[in-house]
């Protein structure tokens, strides 16, 4: 039974490290390792519960053919607890974000901020999580939501294309709501991947949510992106209605490079640089809740936390390098542009965030929150890799329950100015 021993060992080393490089937050990531490492940590972090049970299974069947009869096989039993036991933790992690979402609301609108929300929307807010939906993790349309597919809101094709949640019985007044921008690194993504969970949980909560397009690179280099998100932000403001919606209160979400694009585009309002040919439109957002997004191009602060990145929006995205187009990269900053005037904002991150620095994130929400006559809430999520909203888990439908929660109290706020 030696060939089963050796191979309980062979997969024990393999399960302790990926359980190793998935815990990992690192600061300066080796370009090449930031792919695998940022995989590896999705799908550790967000199913930790489903591999830890197809650990347990697999073990007990290396055990059952005789594995334990081997020293080998003893040694590899005790790598796979040391496994489990990170993985443990990991699902630890993911519930303890329900504790760290909660207090920062807390810190940053004052712990009965709840009490804002009017009694007939109370009913919408939800303390807890379900099973049945982290289990399924790509289950995504929910009773009462119905989605409609490509509207047209600008002149690109199809990466001028939106679709609209909304729930299927009408509000009075019409539904608030919220603009998502998909991430992909500016280069890639689609309306239809990203957010899901929270989109079909507002819209089922009465909010009317719009996921757009937009212009990629490096066909198009930027500011073609942003041009893009403020033309849905008009579009937005001139057309909701049509659909049930009511722009009167408008927020702005997204992840990665929509992170950075909602946040910079609830800091540029009728910015005409990013306006060709709509100058005079209202491109202002109420609200915006950027996650794990890009804050910085211009490594202001000399601590050049991803070369690689760095190098990348100089290839790909911008029409030049820093030293070439200085002035675009630093007006495409989002830490450049912070002023007294920004919308509520709540920013997102995890702590082993590998594709997007987290050391960043909280530099952006102080200079924010030093300046801004808003609230500014941050929260850093412990053990909490990038993108991991896409699809429902314990940490991600935690995550909706508590912008729900940001988004009822920043609309109730809005009404009574």
């Amino acid at each position: 039974m030696t060939w089963v021993a050796s191979g309980f060992f062979i997969f024990a080393c393999y399960c302790v490290t990926v359980m190793v490089v998935s815990s990992l937050s690192l600061r300066r990531p080796i370009p090449a390792l930031i792919i695998p490492i940022f995989v590896l940590g999705i799908l550790s972090t967000e199913f930790a519960w489903f591999f830890l049970a197809l650990q347990v299974l697999i073990s007990l069947v290396f055990i059952a053919q005789g594995a334990l009869e081997q020293t080998l096989g003893m040694v590899a039993l005790g790598l796979m607890v040391i496994s489990w036991l990170g993985l443990a933790r990991m699902h630890h992690q993911a519930h303890a974000a329900d504790e760290t979402l909660r207090r920062a609301l807390q810190r940053g609108l004052g712990k009965t901020f709840r009490d804002a929300i009017p009694t007939g929307r109370q009913h919408v807010l939800r303390d807890h999580i379900l099973a049945r939906e982290w289990l399924r993790p790509f289950s995504m349309m929910r009773p009462g939501v119905e989605r409609l597919d490509d509207i047209v809101y600008g002149d690109a094709g199809e990466r001028n294309l939106l679709d609209i949640y909304r729930p299927r019985q009408a509000r009075e007044g019409g539904f608030p709501v919220l603009l998502q921008v998909h991430g992909g690194g500016w280069f890639t993504g689609h309306k239809q991947q990203q957010a899901q969970p929270l989109l079909n949980h507002l819209a089922q909560r009465g909010w009317l949510c719009v996921s757009i397009n937009y212009r990629l690179s490096p066909d198009h280099k930027f500011p073609a992106h942003i041009i893009d998100v403020k033309k849905a932000i008009h579009w937005i403001r001139e057309h909701i209605a049509e659909y049930g919606g009511n722009a009167d209160f408008l927020a702005i979400t997204g992840g990665s490079a929509g992170g950075h694009l909602a946040a910079l585009a609830a800091l540029s309002p009728g910015d005409r640089a990013y306006q060709p040919g709509f100058e005079e439109a209202d491109t202002h957002v109420d609200a915006a809740i950027p996650l794990y997004g890009v804050y910085d191009f211009t490594d202001h602060d000399g601590r050049d936390l991803n070369r690689a990145l760095r190098d990348f929006l100089g290839d790909k995205v911008m029409p030049g390098s820093k030293e070439e187009f200085s002035e675009l990269w630093m007006q495409a900053s989002p830490i450049t542009r912070v002023s007294a005037q920004a919308p509520p904002f709540f920013v997102i991150h995890g702590d082993t965030d590998v594709m997007t620095s987290w050391e960043v994130a909280r530099d952006f929400s102080d200079k924010l929150a030093a300046v801004s006559q808003q609230p500014v809430v941050h929260a850093e999520l412990p053990g909490c890799q990038h993108g991991f909203d896409g699809m429902h888990s314990v940490r991600s439908n935690y995550l909706v329950n508590h912008i729900t929660d940001y988004l009822e109290w920043a609309h109730a706020r809005h009404g009574e100015g």
